[in-house]
């Protein structure tokens, strides 16, 4: 296991997910999809939108969240990141 995926799996999802006492898994979901959308960064999409799902954003919450990203990171982005949501809450 490299540095990098050592630290991505221990520290991120392993230390800083688990403090539920301080942030939900909801609330770290609906934030990091947020970041990722904002970003541009797709290719980790997918799975956060999945585990969003998991931990209990529904259909209704993500597409919201995504028409109020578009206002302020625009339509590209959420119109990428709609695709996926589509293809997540079939």
């Amino acid at each position: 296991m490299s540095a990098k995926s050592s630290l991505n799996d221990d520290v991120l999802f392993g230390q800083v997910w688990s403090r539920e006492d301080k942030l939900s898994p909801r609330d770290r979901s609906f934030l990091t999809v947020t970041a990722l959308i904002s970003q541009g960064t797709f290719e980790q999409l997918k799975y956060h939108m999945t585990k969003a799902k998991e931990n209990g954003i529904t259909k209704e919450e993500i597409s919201e969240m995504i028409t109020q990203l578009a206002f302020y990171v625009g339509w590209p982005k959420a119109w990428s990141a709609f695709g996926i949501a589509k293809e997540i809450w079939k």
